[in-house]
């Protein structure tokens, strides 16, 4: 389809959103590269070159990188059985396994670490009453870098198996059945067609898997800073707290180097995937299913044994953790009590206010971006190909990048009061809002995007000849056919930014503390039986939101709903 011509208000619009998406996607990276510049020109005596050269830094650095390695091998294996097993055999109930399988994704990483130390140690409730708690006193095995790394490998597994998913599917089925008629066996098709063809996915997902693993906070956070072993981002969250006068240029100098780290993930995914794609011709989308016969229990079974072993288990283990007086307690009539939820809901005047705080900025986020994500979408799809190329890529860096790099970005630009309004936000819930917006446009954009790339033009050029402006076409015409998608991303940026910590962590400040935030404070300070019992809710939250979506999925083209097929 050719560029369609629009009016001068439509272009108006369009020239409105392209300077929304420049100051939302690129003016905080640049700020950030400012900054990182000119510490650069001052030499060996600026504060950037004494944190380049601190022991402290590169020991996080390694503790990065060990620790993010390892969660990525992790992702991999939990991610490749999940993904083989429910795209290529004829196991029963995948979609029941694919929604739990992605929940961890889901779940806050705050929450998903509180579980699993519910789980494990002389303290788990779940194992003083069923009386395998290991001695009072005995270390707690998580709070290691094997404990980070087991965690970040669970938490994005779910990446690596949307990635190579998404291969699989587009292998067509001819390609099978002519190897089947060949005479090849199952395993000798795996190694020798399906491997070699899924590889771009298997790539794309373990750098996916890489790049969110480095830029985790919540879980090294929750499990390091016990132990005193710190990563990148924890590393710049304790440097924030201490304040100091060369403190901003510091947390600067480390975001810059989870940047480069980040994006040299990304580079080297791209210069692997190089050369190694195939051209594909055939009917893909509905892969030719491999009959396990006789094995097909025991690979059901296997993939519910893991579902219960990193999922089941240490929710279970967070639910008695809540409905106990105190860790270390085992559950029973006796010590049974409701005492945290009646405290969160009616006592904790924190608890109400960062639930709101959360559920304001997430609301309003979903709804300005799904304001955002029509017009900018129903443009764009008018625009030549080289400008929708440079577009979707602004749009995509502040959620490419790990968010503790948009946190300080944003904090270094609005540190000081916005030119010509002389309005200081930094320190209100505006800043968390704006970061919000920058991260999360990307999530609301594209199920739009996907949806309008599909609409027949023939409906816009009959609109436009009966007189129909821009605005008229695309409230009376794109708006009704995009619909579910522009609530299901709306829906997808809520259950993301509700529960969102590595951001507002940074930025957060007294009286405006968002749910992440809390539950992390509130682990921290030993309130470990309140913090489970908001983290009980958070999970309730988070899944009924997810069959929500479920709902619509009847409604929406593939892909929008990342755990429907």
């Amino acid at each position: 389809m050719n560029p369609v011509s629009f009016g001068s208000q439509p272009r108006w619009l369009l020239m409105l959103l392209l300077l929304l998406i420049t100051l939302l996607s690129l003016l905080p990276s640049l700020r950030l590269l400012l900054e990182a510049f000119r510490q650069i020109e001052l030499g060996f005596d600026s504060p950037f070159a004494g944190v380049m050269l601190a022991p402290s830094t590169w020991r996080a650095l390694g503790n990065s990188l060990v620790t993010a390695g390892l969660g990525t091998l992790i992702a991999v294996l939990l991610g490749s059985l999940f993904a083989f097993s429910i795209s290529l055999t004829n196991i029963r109930a995948r979609q029941w396994l694919v929604f739990c399988f992605m929940l961890p994704m889901m779940i806050p990483p705050q929450v998903t670490a509180l579980s699993w130390l519910q789980l494990f140690g002389p303290a788990s409730p779940l194992l003083n009453t069923l009386g395998l708690a290991p001695p009072l006193g005995s270390p707690q095995p998580l709070y290691s870098a094997a404990g980070i790394a087991l965690l970040l490998g669970i938490q994005h597994a779910p990446l690596v198996y949307l990635a190579l998913r998404t291969s699989l599917l587009n292998i067509p089925r001819e390609l099978i059945e002519a190897g089947r008629i060949s005479g090849a066996s199952q395993w000798r098709l795996c190694r020798d067609m399906i491997i070699p063809l899924s590889r771009g996915g298997l790539v794309a997902g373990t750098s996916l898997a890489f790049v969110s693993a480095l830029g985790n906070f919540g879980i090294p956070a929750m499990l390091g800073i016990p132990a005193s072993y710190y990563v990148l981002p924890t590393l710049i969250y304790q440097r924030m707290a201490g304040f100091g006068s060369q403190m901003l240029t510091e947390v600067a100098s480390l975001s810059v180097l989870i940047g480069l780290l980040a994006l040299a993930g990304v580079w080297l995914q791209q210069r692997l995937s190089r050369g190694r794609d195939y051209a594909l011709i055939g009917h893909s989308g509905q892969a030719q299913k491999f009959r396990l016969g006789p094995w097909r229990p025991w690979l059901e079974a296997m993939l519910v044994l893991v579902l219960l072993l990193i999922l089941v288990a240490p929710l279970v283990a967070l639910l008695i953790g809540s409905v106990v007086p105190a860790l270390g307690v085992a559950l029973n009539a006796d010590s049974f009590t409701l005492d945290a939820y009646l405290q969160m809901f009616s006592r904790q005047g924190v608890t109400l206010r960062a639930m709101g705080n959360s559920l304001v900025l997430s609301i309003t986020a979903a709804l300005v971006l799904m304001l955002l994500s029509l017009p900018l979408a129903w443009f764009l799809r008018q625009c030549a190909p080289r400008l929708q190329t440079l577009i979707s890529s602004l749009i995509e860096i502040p959620y490419a990048l790990p968010g503790v790099v948009l946190a300080i970005a944003c904090i270094l630009l609005f540190a000081r009061p916005l030119p010509l309004l002389g309005i200081s936000i930094y320190g209100s819930l505006l800043v968390i809002f704006v970061a919000y917006l920058a991260r999360f446009l990307s999530v609301a954009f594209k199920p739009v995007q996907a949806v309008v790339s599909q609409l027949d033009p023939s409906l816009d050029e009959a609109a436009q000849l009966a007189g129909a402006g821009g605005l008229r076409r695309m409230i009376d015409i794109v708006l009704p056919l995009v619909a579910p998608a522009l609530c299901a991303g709306g829906l997808l940026v809520f259950l993301i930014a509700v529960n969102e910590l590595t951001v507002s962590a940074l930025l957060w400040s007294t009286g405006n503390e968002t749910l992440g935030v809390l539950i992390f404070n509130l682990d921290e300070s030993g309130d470990t039986v309140l913090a489970s019992a908001v983290s009980v809710v958070v999970v309730l939250m988070v899944a009924g939101l997810m069959a929500l979506l479920s709902l619509l999925g009847n409604r929406l083209p593939k892909g929008v709903i990342p755990w429907q097929s």
